[in-house]
């Protein structure tokens, strides 16, 4: 196979495109690197492209490897004709190669093996050939055995019809066209173990459906049903159809004596060999295919989380509320540093409301706090309440938002949290992070395993590495999509970086704390194993702000730092002046082409120098919407069906999108209401998380907590 032709045709690419990442990957580039610096070599392909083509590129490989074995196997066996090796090197996927392999792939003892050892082989091949003159018991009769325990005519027949079920079930060709007409005649269907029994479940309790047209949440939710032992689950094939085809391919001679025989092998292979192994395959397959697009909404839902914008320049009061045991508050200046930690009663079931408001209002003087983070958890709507009222008694602007804390209390009890705050419990630790939040989404939530973020749909239920790998990925593009800040980052933020390890990550943390700051993106060389390789890969993510280079400060790749300087020349600049952003620099920079070649780099490497010299070290996240910042309060009992409201989209699944509009309950907008203006495929084809949109109340359960929205106003 031509790997590098079958991704380009698959991903609609050119196959120089993927040739030239095949080598960019080969000499150990990470994709963000490939992305970012490599974009001459590969025609300007987009970091989702390159993960594609890289996992497609993996899968491949890991295929021409296991054809190789399955070969050698065969081989070995004295059994591989040039026909068959031309099947097994042709083929494209795992499974077809998987059906190819089967009659060869050595086998636990079946009920054919053990006909034939019973010396049955022949007498099933006269079965087969359909040219019997004499009935199959006259036959059978020549291949009876005492000593093989073949002692009736019924035995021998019986054993000679295993050994051809199992021949035919072993048959590529018959099994990919059966899996082929099962999907698309086949339905899935799921029911209730007890229909008396409430659960979550209800919606499957007499279900069925075209197995083509099954979405991957109906998958994911029956097969948790399935495993929770609620639903029993089946897939229906069209099995006349199947039976049909399987006589036409087996009875290709009209003969009285062998065609009762073959019928009855034909409904047997199928019923106890093909058709469980189909199902389960079929099972799979849709498992697999749901957890993929479950895992693609995660990470794109995880991507908007972490590219919010970040609201800098505040110092914020962090708000873990809590009943019982207080409510933590921390304060921590512009840059994140923690400033003051205290616990307030002003819930049940102490209630100390009036002192609460008393230590917060001093902490808001003392430290001029202008903005107040309250976590969306437990006590959070009687935290919410009293805020509210205490903002109302300031004479100073102070705004509140309502914060997502899903996994900050993962965090505030890992060993990273206890590393960084050794002195803090719980909840303290866990306050701080509330606040960072806003200061910074990013820096913060890459503390935090991704899947504890809370913004996927059946998490779970899935392949956990899979699903780990493919949001390690959003991280990583994410953060070196933004660029990191070499001298304040910490550990686990530099270990998102490009070519940066764990262990390297701690070296550069290390090296900063004993070294002081860094002075330039050279200085990196003199951190422990960050060889040349490393270097290449990571410096032009990280940045230097004040160093001895403004260029540091960019993300011009050092490679490009020659070629920038002599382009600046050209126009009249010197270096100190990107420090501001050299505003319409692309105008004075018309013919591109005839400036590239002046300055010996490539025309879309010196595009994208001009633009980031424009707006050195601008930020992505600026373009995303900003947050909601509140000053008053909404109850769920306020809503009114027509009411139209501001929300921020907090979940983007297959049938919809949940929306924070305030009241402490997402409202959900389902699919059909997100908008009128086209047919809407998928929810992200509309909104993404983070998105501040205008909705509509369609209704209100108090009782179920259920609320229903609109986009369409």
């Amino acid at each position: 196979m031509n790997i590098a032709r079958q991704i380009a045709e698959e991903l609609k690419i050119k196959v120089w495109q993927v040739e030239a990442v095949m080598e960019l990957i080969d000499e150990g580039c990470t994709i963000p690197f490939i992305a970012r610096y490599r974009k001459e070599k590969h025609g300007s392909l987009n970091d989702e492209q390159l993960r594609n083509l890289d996992e497609r590129l993996t899968y491949l490989r890991n295929l021409e490897e296991r054809k190789e074995t399955v070969l050698a196997s065969i081989e070995e066996q004295g059994k591989l004709t040039e026909e068959l090796k031309q099947q097994i090197l042709a083929a494209q996927t795992q499974v077809l190669l998987e059906d190819l392999y089967r009659p060869y792939r050595p086998k636990r003892r079946t009920r054919a093996t053990i006909a034939k050892e019973k010396g049955l082989e022949g007498l099933a091949n006269q079965i087969l050939l359909q040219m019997l003159d004499h009935s199959v018991e006259e036959e059978a009769k020549q291949y009876l055995d005492e000593e093989k325990e073949v002692a009736t005519v019924e035995q021998a027949i019986s054993g000679a019809l295993d050994i051809l079920a199992e021949a035919i079930a072993d048959e590529a060709d018959y099994r990919t066209a059966i899996r082929k007409t099962t999907m698309q005649k086949g339905s899935l269907v799921s029911a209730a173990k007890n229909a008396e029994e409430k659960s979550v479940y209800e919606n499957y309790y007499d279900f069925s459906t075209v197995l083509s047209k099954v979405s991957g949440y109906q998958t994911l939710a029956i097969n948790r049903g399935e495993k929770e032992k609620i639903l029993t689950v089946k897939i229906e094939a069209p099995e006349d159809d199947i039976l049909r085809y399987l006589r036409k391919k087996v009875i290709v001679k009209e003969n009285e004596y062998t065609t009762p025989y073959l019928e009855e092998m034909i409904a047997d292979s199928y019923k106890r060999l093909i058709a469980p192994a189909i199902e389960r395959e079929i099972r799979n397959e849709l498992t697999e295919t749901a957890e993929d697009g479950a895992i693609r909404v995660f990470g794109k839902n995880l991507e908007q989380l972490l590219m919010q914008p970040p609201i800098a320049g505040k110092v914020v009061l962090g708000w873990d509320p809590a009943f019982r045991t207080g409510c933590k508050l921390a304060v921590v200046d512009e840059t994140g540093k923690v400033l003051d930690t205290v616990v307030v009663f002003p819930t049940e079931p102490q209630n100390k409301v009036a002192e609460t408001k008393r230590i917060v209002k001093a902490m808001i003087e003392k430290y001029n706090i202008s903005l107040i983070s309250v976590g969306n958890g437990t006590a959070s709507r009687e935290s919410e309440l009293v805020i509210v009222d205490m903002l109302k008694e300031l004479n100073r602007p102070v705004q509140y938002i309502i914060t997502n804390e899903a996994g900050a209390s993962v965090y505030s009890a890992s060993k990273l949290a206890t590393e960084e705050f050794p002195n803090f419990d719980v909840g303290q630790r866990s306050a701080v992070s509330i606040a960072r939040r806003l200061q910074d989404p990013l820096a913060e939530l890459v503390k935090i395993d991704p899947k504890s973020i809370g913004v996927g749909q059946y998490q779970h239920d899935m392949n956990q590495k899979k699903l780990s790998e493919a949001l390690e990925n959003v991280v990583e593009d994410c953060v070196n999509n933004v660029g990191v800040d070499l001298n304040t980052a910490s550990a686990s933020l530099l270990e998102y970086v490009s070519g940066v390890s764990k262990a390297i990550a701690k070296n550069i943390v290390t090296y900063r704390e004993e070294n002081g700051r860094f002075k330039s993106r050279r200085e990196l060389l003199k951190v422990a194993k960050l060889g040349p390789k490393a270097y290449e890969q990571c410096t032009g993510f990280l940045r230097i702000t004040g160093g001895k280079n403004p260029l540091d400060a960019t993300s011009v790749h050092p490679e490009s730092y020659e070629a920038a300087t002599k382009l600046l020349e050209m126009l009249g600049y010197q270096l100190e002046d990107i420090a501001g952003g050299l505003t319409g620099l692309s105008l004075m920079a018309k013919d591109t082409k005839k400036l590239a070649e002046q300055v010996g780099i490539g025309e879309i490497t010196l595009k994208d120098i001009i633009r980031e010299l424009e707006k050195p070290g601008r930020d992505p996240r600026d373009e995303m919407p900003k947050p909601i910042l509140r000053s008053d309060v909404l109850e769920m009992k306020d809503l009114k069906e027509g009411m139209i409201l501001k929300g921020t989209v907090r979940n983007v699944i297959d049938f919809g999108a949940f929306v924070d509009i305030g009241v402490h309950q997402d409202g959900l907008v389902h699919i059909s209401k997100l908008t009128d203006k086209k047919f809407v495929k998928h929810p992200l084809d509309v909104v993404s998380v983070g998105d501040v949109v205008d909705v509509k109340v369609l209704q209100v359960d108090m009782q179920k907590k259920r609320i229903q929205l609109s986009m369409i106003l």
